[in-house]
């Protein structure tokens, strides 16, 4: 197997097949969090469960989607490139051995230990003991999800080292799909509709592991189980995880900060800000997610056949693409949180002091936006050349970062100065490492790409003018019925899209031509 020169368009294709699934994804978590705020509110279930919903996602983002996938990705490249799939599927093989059972015991010692966990990772409850013990049963639930996850990732960096990005792309469908049918259907045969959520959690990793592990055998990789054993293979995966997991903890350990210090603040808290930050994932998945996903294997298998300058073009191109469409999105958040909140989840339990308090949080995320996708953009060029130790570095200075600015601003703040906090600590974040990539020469921003940084950065100030003016004549009709806002909300957004395309046309930010490429079919094999 031979890593081709690719033409710009193709790289775009990748990313627009991720693109496209995951905005699928995140419509149908929309919906699942609708649903969730209709029936749980921002009161102490919804607390509880988005609690027991992150610590198997801190655990998931550590290992699964941090350090393993990070480490594990690059090395099946090479093994592609070296010996071909035979070789890569054997290697596999191999980690998912050690992988497996060491997952079985720590999902089982977390089981044993979690009132204890839960002292630390919600401390606050403990001083309601029904919300407290809640905590503790829906947590026990939702862990089993790590075990299967975690092979999912596997899976799922073996097919984006083929380039086979449907499957795994589609693969989060699953879990808003298992929580939307719990919610609905299971919610009058449980104790409270956190545990229905609970179970559905759990029951999405078994489908998506059924999911990946059908995808796989249909490209051509058919893992099997064998007995564990530490080859000088896995030791070399473990070795380059080991410093992503402390970088990838450090990272997770910030998001735990804000859980911690959220379930002090007075109810509610940890339910605003989860809201909150699901609006502002979905142009990080959206944009930040699919451009990293498609960068790592291809700048991984560049690399490892030697074309240096390509990988740097690559790097540029995914930078390019991703302002494109953050930017915008940034913008737009800042000055339509409060009627987004509004339009999505003001029903039912979830009132209008709610949605104050969650747009202002929106607000926050949103300015921290751009930043967040950059570092989802900026990390693969330190993975793919097996770089692991500087971004953790940076990582543990921004948790610092991240944990005197929660002290300084949680008090005069509350849940806002939470979400200033972690906004600030990406943004240091994203400069330490373009700063970082530049000082390695890995990094050279060409003139296409400084131009079209400026167009981009012109045309969403122009539309963000425009939705602004239009937003403060229509403020009446953002109150009114629940048809009317909608109505409104979303004739902003579609004016917003075709007044920033129109502008950022004119100005260059993009050609017609590369858009249209995309679509275009038969470009290049590349799984051959």
């Amino acid at each position: 197997m031979t890593s081709k020169v690719l033409p710009p368009r193709v790289m775009a294709k990748w990313i627009a097949t991720i693109s496209s699934y995951t905005m699928i994804s995140r419509v149908l978590g929309f919906l699942r969090d609708i649903l969730i705020a209709e029936s749980l509110g921002a009161g102490p279930i919804a607390d509880v469960f988005f609690v027991a919903f992150k610590f198997p996602n801190f655990f998931r983002r550590l290992f699964a989607e941090g350090a393993f996938n990070s480490a594990f990705v690059p090395l099946f490249a090479k093994e592609l490139e070296i010996g071909g799939r035979q070789r890569a599927q054997e290697f596999a093989e191999e980690v998912v051995s050690v992988l497996l059972p060491s997952l079985v015991f720590l999902v089982a010692l977390a089981q044993i230990l979690m009132p204890w966990i839960m002292y630390g990772i919600a401390p606050g409850f403990s001083n309601e003991p029904e919300k407290f013990d809640l905590a503790i049963d829906l947590t026990r639930i939702t862990f089993q999800y790590i075990l299967f996850i975690s092979i999912v990732s596997m899976l799922g960096g073996v097919l984006n080292s083929l380039y086979k990005f449907s499957a795994v792309a589609a693969t989060p469908i699953i879990l808003n799909i298992c929580i939307i049918l719990s919610l609905e259907f299971l919610s009058y045969l449980t104790d409270t509709p956190g545990h229905a959520l609970a179970i559905g959690v759990s029951a999405a990793g078994i489908l998506q592991f059924i999911w990946l592990f059908i995808a796989c055998e249909r490209a051509g990789i058919s893992i099997r189980l064998k007995l564990p054993k530490l080859s000088p293979r896995v030791k070399r995966l473990l070795l380059l995880a080991a410093p992503v997991a402390v970088g990838a903890g450090i990272a997770q350990i910030n998001l735990l900060i804000d859980i911690i210090i959220a379930s002090f603040l007075p109810e509610g808290a940890v339910s605003f800000l989860y809201y909150a930050d699901r609006i502002s994932q979905l142009p990080l998945g959206v944009v930040g997610v699919a451009v990293g996903t498609a960068l790592l294997p291809l700048m991984s298998r560049q690399l490892r056949s030697g074309k240096r300058d390509a990988a740097i073009v690559s790097q540029n191109r995914a930078l390019e693409g991703a302002l494109l469409l953050t930017v915008p999105a940034t913008v737009a958040i800042i000055i339509l949180a409060e009627p987004i909140i509004k339009v999505l989840f003001e029903r039912g339990e979830f009132g209008s002091d709610d949605t104050l308090a969650t747009s202002s949080a929106l607000l926050v995320y949103g300015a921290g936006l751009p930043a967040f996708v950059l570092i989802k953009v900026l990390v693969p060029g330190f993975f793919a050349r097996e770089d692991t130790k500087t971004p953790v570095l940076i990582a543990i200075f921004c948790l610092f970062i991240n944990i005197i600015a929660n002290i300084i601003l949680m008090g005069p703040l509350g849940h806002v100065g939470i979400a200033v906090a972690t906004s600030i600590a990406g943004w240091i974040n994203a400069l330490l490492l373009g700063y970082a990539l530049l000082r390695q020469g890995s990094l050279r921003p060409d003139i296409r790409l400084i131009k079209r940084i400026m167009a981009i950065l012109l045309a969403s100030g122009i539309m963000g003018v425009i939705i602004w003016f239009i937003s403060i004549a229509f403020s009446a009709q953002l109150e009114s019925s629940s048809d009317v806002k909608i109505g409104i909300l979303v004739a902003l957004i579609l004016i917003g899209i075709v007044s920033y395309f129109f502008v950022a046309w004119v100005l260059g930010a993009f050609i017609v031509s590369d858009v249209r490429s995309i679509f275009k079919k038969n470009d290049e094999n590349l799984s051959s």
